[in-house]
């Protein structure tokens, strides 16, 4: 009986250990609804349904601070917490370069993918003399100031920092005399676009899909690698000869500390769920565009997005 009970007791001990090693925790830094939560619950469910973890993913909402409070939890609290992923996006990398999260840097984590991005726009009215990418990089190379963009973040955001890629791959320097309006949400931004308030409204896909159906705007580009699938008449800046991608990516971060094998292994999940057809459908249920980036190849992009945005927002004062 003692040899019985025993055995009973390291069995149930290795079935605790065996399942804790594959419990797995998503924070998503905001509150329910939204991009971050998605993320959370879209990618937790298919490493589930597709067999890549063995317990359904917990996700935990932590709002605050546009996400940095959920970064602070991570760096002080969980560094080296293998069972740990956090959702993250481009307003994550933005906020880090600018300095928004009290001194937190982006090195203070690991940025393990993305697999799915909204894509960025440049949008002019229907009936706007720019017929190309090319024509309104033009204006802007003549007269920075002679054109001026709206879009769904305040200034030195997301959408006023695509603007300035745009400008700064085309060779112009004086960026701060490109004019940028931030309104409340893209509708607004193309409505001050379509009414000639401005030249040209910067923005995701998901914004402007209902105004390029209803033929109100015109898309001069798309900010990704590829043509977006199911708007593959709209060509990439890259095509125009303007070498920038500048995509709402969504995707995880991990705690810095955890060993290169575990970060390979949430890579290596993550590549999975990229694969996968539940994914696929996802990504189509919610307008979001293929951007598979992951484990080494992401963290060098990151790097790379956080030193080029953080240039950018010194130029145009957003930091000191």
């Amino acid at each position: 009986m003692k040899m019985t009970i025993k055995a009973l007791v390291s069995s149930v001990a290795l079935t605790v250990a065996a399942s804790s090693a594959f419990a797995a925790e998503c924070i998503a830094p905001a509150n329910p609804g939204g991009g971050w939560d998605f993320t959370c619950r879209q990618i937790g469910k298919i490493l589930f349904d597709i067999g890549q973890v063995s317990e359904p993913v917990q996700v935990t909402n932590m709002a605050g601070g546009g996400g940095g409070l959920a970064f602070s939890h991570v760096v002080n609290e969980r560094a080296d917490d293998a069972d740990l992923i956090v959702a993250a996006s481009s307003a994550t990398t933005t906020r880090l370069a600018q300095n928004a999260f009290g001194g937190m840097t982006a090195d203070q984590v690991r940025f393990v993918g993305a697999i799915g991005a909204d894509p960025g726009v440049i949008v002019v009215a229907a009936d706007s003399p720019f017929q190309s990418l090319n024509d309104l990089v033009a204006a802007m190379q003549a007269d920075p100031s002679s054109v001026a963009f709206a879009g769904g973040s305040a200034v030195g955001g997301f959408d006023h920092l695509k603007v300035l890629q745009v400008a700064k791959a085309s060779g112009i320097n004086e960026v701060t005399k490109i004019k940028y309006i931030g309104v409340d949400g893209g509708a607004d931004a193309i409505t001050q676009t379509v009414g000639g308030f401005t030249q040209g409204m910067t923005g995701d896909m998901s914004e402007i899909v209902g105004f390029i159906k209803s033929g109100e705007v015109r898309a001069l580009a798309v900010l990704t690698e590829e043509r977006v699938p199911g708007f593959e008449d709209i060509p990439t800046a890259r095509e125009q000869g303007v070498d920038v991608v500048a995509v709402n990516w969504r995707g995880l971060y991990v705690p810095k500390n955890i060993s290169d094998d575990e970060f390979n292994a949430w890579a290596d999940k993550l590549a999975a769920v990229a694969a996968s057809d539940e994914w696929k459908q996802a990504m189509t249920d919610n307008g979001l565009a293929p951007f598979t980036k992951v484990g080494g190849d992401f963290q060098s992009w990151v790097d790379g997005v956080v030193a080029e945005t953080e240039a950018l927002s010194r130029e145009i004062g957003v930091i000191q």
